[in-house]
């Protein structure tokens, strides 16, 4: 376990720190405010498909492997005990109830398959949403287990699912002067009739969320023993069905979101004031939505590893630019945790000396 997650932990730092490159370039030109770019939202969405793949994989690979532990709800009365740098807080997390643990590990499911499909919503508060649900889940890890950087990383990933309104509440700054900064800003629907339908689909998302967990996991109240029962409702056979019809359309979801990304990056650079700054952000545009568009191109090969059929479906074009790119691991297939180890107790070693070969220290 240790040894795998040691492989990914480097496979999501590689893969970050060449989007980086993207996302933050060396400017070259600085004799003009480089604060604000039409094209920012084009590379930072890579980040968020970066986040997307790594958290959904993490929860299907669970499933796939067909571990007891995760399909029987009780990976987590092993994992605070028998995982290899626990914390002083894991002590107290695994004297939990058994019912607990196991809601535990459906709230695990919930936030790294359900959830990461808001990661596209088009309602930033569903996407507010989805960050609290991985920063919580993330900062839950790091208070019972030591995972060096790994978990650190997958909050900074996170952060591409704010936008500049939201962290200018954290950085003290007012909503007007966000919105005077952007030189595109342009008058939306009706406040009262955008409201409404926002506000509808949000709790249309949150109430399909709470049925689909209640529905797959048989959540039910006991009152009589005042714990709430748990289990996995649906079947190997069934799961890998759905997987299978999931996958291309996430796909296709995905392009759609980096597809309106890339036309309103245009549309930005468009709005820019001079003709010369017009022409230089749409130059700019045409190279950083390239690159975005072949880098997504090229994780497609990766992410379908979670289901072989989706992945033989895939054009054979973008599998030879996957090997062409291949060594030098810019995208990478991920699964956390895959099966749970431990389960029959942690292997210990035990140093033993004695001065007369007849007691033992």
């Amino acid at each position: 376990q240790q040894g795998q997650l040691c492989s990914h932990r480097d496979s999501l730092l590689l893969e970050a720190g060449f989007l980086a490159v993207l996302v933050a370039p060396l400017h070259l030109l600085k004799w003009r405010s480089t604060a604000w770019r039409p094209h920012d939202s084009v590379t930072f969405w890579l980040v968020r498909w970066l986040l997307f793949r790594l958290m959904f994989a993490s929860g299907v690979v669970k499933l796939t492997s067909r571990c007891p532990t995760w399909w029987g709800l009780t990976a987590l009365t092993y994992h605070y005990e028998t995982q290899c740098i626990p914390t002083p807080a894991a002590w107290f997390a695994h004297q939990l109830p058994v019912w607990f643990q196991k809601f535990s590990v459906v709230a695990t499911y919930v936030i790294e398959i359900a959830i990461p499909l808001l990661f596209f919503a088009p309602i930033r508060r569903l996407r507010l949403f989805a960050f609290y649900s991985q920063v919580l889940l993330q900062v839950l890890i790091i208070l019972t287990g030591n995972y060096n950087f790994f978990n650190m990383l997958t909050i900074v990933l996170a952060f591409s699912l704010l936008d500049e309104e939201h962290m200018g509440r954290w950085l003290g700054r007012s909503k007007r002067r966000h919105a005077s900064s952007d030189p595109c800003s342009v008058a939306a629907w009706p406040p009262s009739l955008r409201s409404f339908l926002s506000t509808l689909l949000e709790l249309s998302t949150y109430s399909l969320l709470l049925y689909w967990s209640a529905q797959s996991f048989g959540l039910e109240i006991n009152w009589e023993k005042r714990l709430l029962d748990s289990k996995v409702a649906f079947t190997y056979h069934e799961f890998k069905m759905w997987l299978q019809a999931v996958t291309l359309p996430l796909v296709g979801l995905a392009f759609l979101s980096l597809a309106w990304e890339i036309l309103f990056a245009l549309y930005r650079c468009l709005c820019v004031r001079g003709c010369f700054w017009k022409l230089w952000a749409t130059l700019q545009w045409a190279i950083f939505a390239t690159a975005t568009v072949g880098m997504f191109a090229v994780s497609l090969v990766p992410f379908t590893y979670i289901d072989h059929e989706s992945n033989d479906k895939l054009w054979p074009g973008i599998r030879q630019m996957f090997k062409a790119v291949e060594r030098f691991q810019v995208v990478n297939s991920y699964g956390l945790f895959r099966r749970m180890t431990g389960v029959g107790g942690r292997p210990e070693v035990v140093l033993e000396g004695s001065y007369d070969r007849q007691s033992w220290t």
